[in-house]
Formats: C-alpha cells, structure tokens, sequence
C-alpha cells in the first residue's frame, strides 16, 4: 500500500510538471471557461430572467463551474490517448508497479488543475459582479463538491481514453457526452421554456443536480430554475453525491481493468 501511494504521486507529479513545462495546457484551460463566463454575462444576461437577487450572473457562474469540470472528462479521455499513442503506458506497464498508479495518477493530477482552473473562474465571476449570499464554508464546500465531480468524471474519461486510443475520436466522443449534458440541463437557463420531454431528461440530468447544489450552497434561491418537485430537484446535494458514487462504482474498476488488458494486446 506504502509503494501504490507512493508510485501514484510520481504520476501525479509528472502531470503537474506537465503544467510547468507546457504552459499552454494551463492558459488555454482556464481562457476558455473565463470566455465562456464573459460571453454568457453580457451577451446572454440581458435577455434570460433568472430571478435571482443580483441579476443573471448569480445564476450563471454555478452553471458554467459545472461545465468546466464537467470537460475534465474529455481533457482525461484525449490526454490517456495521447499517452497510449506515445507508447508511455506500455513503459508504466513494464515497471513493477500496481496496474491503478497511472489512472490515479492521471485522475489526480487532472484535478488539480481544475483547482487552478477554478480559482481563476472564480475571480473573473467576481470581476463581472458574482457574490455568493452564503457563508465562506458553505462557498468552499461548493467547490469541494466541483472538484469531485470532476474527478469522478475523470474515471469516464479514462476509460474512454483507453478503449477509444485516438486522440482525436476520444476528444469528440468527450465533447459529444459532455456537451449535450452541460446544454440540455439548467446550467445557463431555466429548464421551463424547454420542451417537457427535455425538461424531464434536464431534471435527472446529473449537470442539472450538480449546478443545482452549488446554488444552493451559493444561497440562491430557484436553485433548479425548474419548478418540477422531482427528487433531484428538490434534495440536489444528496443526487450529486449518489451520481458522483455511482460513476466511480461504475469506471473505476472499468478503467483499471482496461488499463491491465491493453498490457495484453
């Protein structure tokens, strides 16, 4: 167990200096969401009512938090490709080290730069005029609740990054899982002017309970955007944590037993 943890923070390690040494990973991850925070704020925020105190931006920022460490899952997918393409896995697999250490390894270091990806969000929601209306623990809890989400949806992208190997199919499958879920959930927008089909599917849609909680946690009120009275509506905190469960349950040991055949092939 000593040596696991041990070998797992040597891949972590090499994913952080990754960062140092290619900056263009870091700039480009957090542009992007800081973009999308500025495009929403003054292109879509004076024509969405959100009825929140303060305007759109208080609805906003929770949704697009969600959605950048929701494309963790597509950042993982591409960077496990890329390393197959390499032939770095093959090398990890001729080491005497546990088959987990490089997918905890790389769901680690994926995680933290969604810390630094966070926290530059988060000053630029405060630049364009985001408050939360809740107490400082409850606004860290929010972003421990982010930062899990995207780690448990970093194990999908392993998987799909070690079924999938081409960088570029793998990065339009995470796109194509990703995008659907952040759009067709109440990230930007009341879900009530959606059709009731699509309100259904955005009410269960683990983006939609996720966003859900952070508002919550933010002290907003019409967390869901959605009067619907459905269970993930109505407890969004308890949703996110089942969903985050099940998806580790599910692609954790997915993932491992992945990473062990591809030693085979």
């Amino acid at each position: 167990m000593k040596y696991a943890i041990s070998d797992a923070w040597v891949i972590t390690k090499r994913q952080l200096l990754l960062l140092i040494r290619v900056p263009e990973v870091l700039i480009f991850s957090t542009i992007q969401p800081v973009m999308f925070v500025i495009l929403f704020r003054y292109v879509f925020g004076g024509s969405i009512t959100s009825g929140q105190p303060g305007g759109y931006v208080q609805f906003l920022m929770p949704g697009i938090f969600v959605q950048t460490v929701a494309f963790t899952l597509a950042g993982t997918a591409s960077g496990v490709a890329e390393d197959m393409k390499k032939g770095l896995i093959d090398r990890y697999q001729s080491l005497p080290i546990s088959r987990s250490v490089f997918v905890i390894g790389k769901t680690l270091g994926d995680s933290a730069l969604n810390i630094v990806v966070l926290l530059v969000m988060g000053l630029a929601g405060f630049i364009v005029g985001w408050r939360p209306h809740s107490g400082f623990l409850k606004v860290m809890l929010a972003f421990v609740f982010l930062l899990a989400f995207g780690y448990a949806l970093s194990w999908i992208g392993i998987f799909v990054g070690l079924t999938a190997k081409d960088a570029r199919v793998v990065q339009n499958v995470g796109f194509l899982v990703t995008f659907p879920l952040t759009f067709l959930s109440n990230a930007f927008a009341p879900t009530t002017g959606m059709p009731k089909a699509l309100q259904y599917f955005a009410e269960w849609n683990p983006v939609s309970t996720m966003v859900a909680a952070c508002r919550q946690l933010f002290g907003l009120t019409n967390k869901f955007g959605v009067t619907a009275g459905t269970y993930p509506s109505t407890h969004p905190l308890i949703m996110s944590l089942v969903y985050m469960v099940l998806v580790m349950a599910v692609f954790v040991p997915l993932s491992v037993r992945s990473y062990a055949n591809s030693a085979k092939k």
